[in-house]
């Protein structure tokens, strides 16, 4: 009976003509319902002597059996190799794909290097939500309600939902407000993100960015403003040679006022590129802060125009059309580590 077991699964086996076939087979011969089974269950009605003999010859013929399998399983297997590299075979001949790196964004990259430029001055980060209220946006940083910036015609504002009148914010003086709300002098840090205006041309977009900085500590004075603008800026453009100017101004947030010009050589004409001043006492008042103990001073800067200025860049819209061809030239290599530039531009 045995015999006849292993001839029939020989010829079984030679006839399976693939993997499943074969799996078949072996479920059949060697499953728990398979043949071999059903002989062994024979074993328990027999002798000892005669148990242990049948035992043995059933083992052989197990034995057999799996050797008949694994030899027709390789053989299958090499069979079924081929015929899938056959389908899939690849044209060497054919150029690969080319893969696509991402690139980052003339905002992005000057953002980044501003951050990297403050930061040796011991400048923190700061942020905070682009839908401001009244107060933190005009009356903390002492502008009247007649002031021009309020009307209509130069802030998005929100329909009124509550008592406190919504908006976008204009500039990102409210961060300023908020983290001295918050805390407790000395301060040291720059609050750049996205801003919001009424205004479309060649050098204004309706939403764009700023980076503000806000110093605040005891005995500061216009000597250390004016040291860490002409600093930065020269190390921002890497050019120790771009001159500098200061000339007096008007921000209702700070006393005294000064727009800063510079002029990258002697036959260039002056631009002007950021606002500064010394912060004013009624600001630190609304904030808690004591005049008389503390000083500082604040300065904001358009990270477009700097971005335009450094860059070669013409027009300011062209940072936000998403004009493919514009951006492949505009572009930077992707940075290899996370930057705070990356999350606060998203």
């Amino acid at each position: 009976m045995l015999e006849e077991i292993v001839i029939s699964a020989k010829k079984a086996i030679e006839r399976a003509e693939n993997s499943d076939n074969l799996q078949q087979i072996k479920v059949l011969y060697l499953g728990k319902s398979g043949f071999i089974t059903e002989e062994m269950k024979k074993l328990g009605q027999l002798a000892a002597d005669d148990r242990k003999a049948l035992g043995q010859k059933i083992n052989k013929t197990k034995e057999q059996i799996q050797e008949l399998l694994d030899k027709r399983s390789r053989i299958l297997e090499e069979k079924e190799l081929n015929i899938r590299f056959e389908k899939e075979r690849i044209d060497l001949t054919i150029p690969a794909k080319p893969i696509k790196k991402g690139s980052i964004h003339p905002i992005t990259q000057c953002l980044e290097e501003l951050i990297q430029v403050f930061s040796q001055y011991g400048f923190e980060v700061k942020d905070g939500p682009d839908i401001e209220d009244d107060w933190y946006n005009f009356t903390a940083l002492n502008i009247d309600e007649d002031h021009p910036a309020r009307q209509m015609h130069d802030t998005f504002y929100l329909k009124k939902t509550s008592d406190k009148t919504k908006l976008l914010r204009t500039q990102t003086s409210p961060i300023q407000i908020r983290t001295m709300h918050s805390g407790k002098p000395p301060f040291r840090f720059i609050a750049p993100g996205r801003v919001y205006r009424a205004d479309w041309d060649m050098t204004h977009t309706p939403m764009f960015h700023q980076i503000e900085g806000l110093v605040i500590d005891k005995n500061i004075h216009m000597g250390h403003l004016k040291y860490v603008i002409i600093d930065f800026i020269r190390s921002f453009f890497e050019n120790a040679d771009i001159e500098v100017q200061f000339r007096p101004s008007f921000f209702p947030f700070t006393e005294p006022s000064a727009e800063v010009d510079i002029r990258m050589d002697k036959n260039n004409k002056w631009l002007e590129v950021l606002g500064c001043g010394m912060v004013h006492p009624k600001v630190l008042e609304n904030v808690g802060i004591n005049p008389k103990e503390y000083q500082g001073f604040a300065f904001g800067l358009g990270l477009d125009r700097f971005a335009m200025l450094k860059y070669g860049i013409k027009d300011l819209r062209q940072f936000f059309e998403g004009d493919i061809r514009w951006l492949n030239h505009y572009n930077f290599a992707a940075l290899d580590i996370p930057t705070l530039a990356g999350g606060l531009t998203k």
